[in-house]
């Protein structure tokens, strides 16, 4: 079981050294990363997380409410 963890991490410090190795000269070169088709991906993305986290906020704060009423019925104030 050892072996197999130190060789999934061994592969995973490759794989970023790849990614080193490669993006960090691009990106002095001041080459994009992404294509203008994956900067486009990454702004829908970013604003559905967004609307996504607004909206549960929303919600969270609307059942942690509810909740709070319905425990003041039940208990006594003192």
């Amino acid at each position: 079981m050892a072996a197999l963890v130190l060789t999934m991490v061994v592969c995973l410090l490759l794989g970023l050294a790849v990614v080193l190795a490669v993006a960090v000269p691009a990106r002095r070169e001041g080459k994009d990363l992404l294509t203008p088709r994956g900067e486009e991906v990454v702004a829908r993305v970013r604003e559905r997380t967004e609307h996504v986290a607004s909206a549960t906020k929303e919600r969270t704060e609307e059942v942690l409410a509810t909740a709070k009423d319905k425990v003041g019925e039940v208990l006594p104030s003192r």
